[in-house]
Formats: structure tokens, C-alpha cells, sequence
């Protein structure tokens, strides 16, 4: 299982690429929790003080003992589909605006001498949600980590950017870990770049398209509800697993707790957790929740889920 550790003055903190790589598919559930126990184990050993929530294209059939986990989704799309299936997938509305777009000449860049527009447009997008995004030279050395395998992409219209995707992949997945849009962009911009994006890594041979993160029944109208309705016209399949954190080191892993709290109310464990009671995952990716949750909770916080990084 890669992993990062980020360091935040006397904190070691570390967060996950990906979820557990399966080596047997087969692996029963159980089995991978142990496996995760040890992992928790190992680390405690390496000095890390918590293990945060993972990045948004990680959904994990289950979490260590201990640790504190919540329900979370992301809208898959199989690229083995043929082009007019993945097209009729796509909901009417979001075939409009991208056939709008290709009509009024939007044009989809590619590249990395784009890199730092599009670094810009990304940042200009936290910004306007609160959210702390990387420096650029740290985003610089991210992307050259990822050598051949990720793709930058910006839409442009009439001279002007209109929205970025940044896009790491394998044969197995592409994910749109990085997306965002000018403040006042032409409709159907965004729309076109990632239609441009799902053809491109279709015929690359990549066998599914990832949105990277979606809450699970969130409340109707919310922000999140959106960005969900948005990535599901899209045409992929919602798949649900968990998210998780771990607090390791009893002394330490509480400033963490606090600094988020005060930064954002929270990290999205935080947000989400309370729904667990209510969420029941079934194999590949499958679930049901209960909307009892939504009788009883009443209406949720407004904590932004996005694209936020890989």
C-alpha cells in the first residue's frame, strides 16, 4: 500500500494512495482487516502519530479495528463499454452542453507546458471554497513523480481558460484527482473537457474512469449533492466503501484533530462518520444505506467534498 507521510512540526502524519491492493480477489473481508492491523502496527513502529483520512480515489472494504471510519462513494465508469454506450450513458442534459461546447469551438489543450495554468485555475477553485491547496513547487514535483502516467488537460474557449483536469492513470484506472474552473466559464466547457477525457483514456487502452469521491446520500440540494448529481450524469456506476483515520500516538494525534477542527469543522471522516450506523456494504462496491439517517439527523453541515488531490 503506497503512502506519504506529511510532517506538520512535531506531527508525522501519514495518508494512503490507494486502498488495499488485492493480490487474490477472492481475499475475504476479514482477512484485510488483519492485514490493516498490521499496517496500523508497522507504522506505529516507522513514528507515525495518526494516519488521516485517504485520498478521495480510495474506497477500503473495511478499516482496522480502532480506527474511526465513515461511508464514502465514488462513480466509476467502465471504459470497455464501446463509445456510443458510454455516450448514451451520459444524461441528455450533460450531451447538450457538451455538444454545445464542441460547437462553439472549445478547445482541449494537452501537455505539461500547461502545467501552471492549470495550477492556477485549481487554486483559484480552493480558493473560492476555503481550501488550502499545495505550492506550486510542490505540485511541480507531484506531477514529475508521475512521469508518462498522469494527464494535464485545460478547455479553452475563444482565447480564454475555461477549466483544468488533472488526471493520473494506469492501465487499470484513470482519476480525475485535480479539476477546477474560472470563476465565470462558458457552460458546457467543463462538460466537454471531461467527455474529451473518458474517449482519451478509452482509447489509451485504461479500463475505467474514476471521479475520485462522492458522499453517500447527502442532503438534497447541498453543495455535495451537486457535485454528485453532476459526476453521476456522467453515466458511472456509484460504488461505496469505507474512509478512515487512525490516531496512534494518544499525545499527538489530538493537535491534528484540533488544527482541522479549527481550519475547516473537521476533516470528511469527521463529517461523514455519523452515517455508519446506517451504511451496509456488500460486495463489489454494492451498498444500501438507510434514510432513516436524514429523518433523524436532520440537515447536515456544509462541508465540501471535491476534487481535492490524489
Amino acid at each position: 500500500m503506497p503512502y506519504t507521510i506529511i510532517k506538520k512540526g512535531p506531527i508525522r502524519m501519514a495518508r494512503f494512495r490507494v486502498e488495499t491492493i488485492l493480490i487474490d480477489p477472492n481475499l475475504p473481508v476479514n482477512d484485510e482487516k488483519e492485514f490493516l492491523n498490521c499496517v496500523v502496527d508497522f507504522l506505529r513502529k516507522e513514528s507515525i502519530d495518526i494516519i488521516i483520512p485517504a485520498s478521495t480515489n480510495c474506497l477500503f472494504r473495511t478499516y482496522p479495528d480502532k480506527a474511526t471510519a465513515a461511508p464514502y462513494g465514488s462513480h466509476i465508469i467502465d471504459l470497455t463499454q464501446s463509445e456510443s454506450t458510454l455516450w448514451k450513458n451520459v444524461h441528455q442534459k450533460h450531451r447538450n452542453v457538451i455538444k454545445s461546447a464542441e460547437k462553439k469551438g472549445v478547445k482541449i489543450l494537452e501537455g505539461p507546458e500547461i502545467l501552471e495554468k492549470a495550477y492556477e485555475i485549481i487554486k483559484e477553485t480552493f480558493d473560492r471554497s476555503k481550501l488550502k491547496l499545495m505550492g506550486l513547487n510542490s505540485f511541480n514535483r507531484m506531477i514529475s513523480g508521475l512521469g508518462e502516467y498522469v494527464k494535464i488537460l485545460v478547455a479553452e474557449y475563444d482565447g480564454e481558460l475555461q477549466g483544468c483536469a488533472v488526471l493520473p492513470f494506469s492501465e487499470y484506472r484513470a482519476y480525475y484527482s485535480y479539476g477546477g474552473t474560472k470563476s465565470h466559464h462558458l457552460t458546457g466547457a467543463m462538460n466537454y473537457l471531461q467527455w474529451y477525457s473518458i474517449l482519451l483514456f478509452k482509447e489509451m487502452g485504461v479500463r475505467s474512469y474514476d471521479f475520485c469521491g462522492a458522499r453517500i446520500s447527502p442532503e438534497i440540494g447541498s453543495k455535495a449533492a451537486k457535485l454528485i448529481m453532476y459526476k453521476e450524469r456522467f453515466g458511472g456506476r456509484l460504488y461505496g466503501g469505507y474512509i478512515w483515520k487512525y490516531p496512534i500516538n494518544q499525545l499527538k494525534a489530538p493537535i491534528y484533530q484540533l488544527g482541522v477542527k479549527l481550519l475547516r469543522k473537521g476533516d470528511i471522516v469527521d463529517a461523514e462518520h455519523k452515517k455508519l450506523p446506517f451504511f451496509k456494504l456488500g460486495g463489489n462496491g454494492t451498498f444500501e444505506f438507510d434514510t432513516e439517517y436524514h429523518k433523524i439527523e436532520g440537515k447536515e453541515d456544509n462541508y465540501e467534498t471535491g476534487n481535492t488531490g490524489f
